[in-house]
């Protein structure tokens, strides 16, 4: 799942903020001291509404804020937390840094490997889950941890990740898995 802007192809399909997004684009505008402090923000609406980011939004983001779309690619680029490929329903990002690296991410690794038939940067044929391998998610306390759906998950053991991964195989909630 590479993020690289330079690496993409158009998409063809016309991108513009939904009614919905439009009006939070709007709200954002006053909030910060530039249309340019804007840049993150406004990506992260595209990103939300569409599920990842195509050519196509981050010119729009660039001319709704009077930004060079190099500026737009460059950032999208830069940060991890932009996808410009479709991932998974459930988009597994686990910590490989130091931390997490003492307090064994690799058993994570192998487990997600095992359990799901896919390595860093695949996705299950069926379209459940995508994985990737990052840096610092900002829980060394923790470690080791992974975010996926917007959640935290720390202190993973190979046994608390095998059921968060099967409450989500199945469909369920995996917040009970949470301790």
């Amino acid at each position: 799942m590479s993020h690289a802007p330079q690496a993409l192809a158009p998409s063809g399909r016309a991108f513009a903020f939904s009614k919905e997004n439009e009006q939070k684009f709007q709200d954002l505008l006053p909030k910060y001291p530039t249309k340019r402090a804007v840049i993150l923000p406004a990506l992260w609406l595209a990103q939300e509404q569409e599920g990842y980011i195509t050519v196509e939004a981050m010119e729009y983001v660039a001319k709704r804020l009077e930004q060079p779309a190099v500026g737009v690619f460059a950032v999208v680029e830069f940060y991890t937390m932009f996808k410009t490929e479709p991932t998974g329903k459930h988009h597994i990002q686990l910590c490989r840094t130091l931390s997490c690296a003492m307090r064994g991410y690799e058993d994570m690794q192998e487990l997600i490997e095992r359990k799901l038939g896919i390595g860093p940067g695949d996705k299950t044929p069926d379209g459940v889950f995508s994985f990737e391998l990052v840096e610092c998610l900002g829980s060394c306390g923790t470690a080791p941890m992974m975010r996926m759906d917007n959640r935290y998950w720390e202190n993973l053991t190979t046994d608390k990740l095998g059921r968060i991964l099967d409450a989500c195989k199945h469909g369920g909630d995996p917040a009970g898995e949470d301790q």
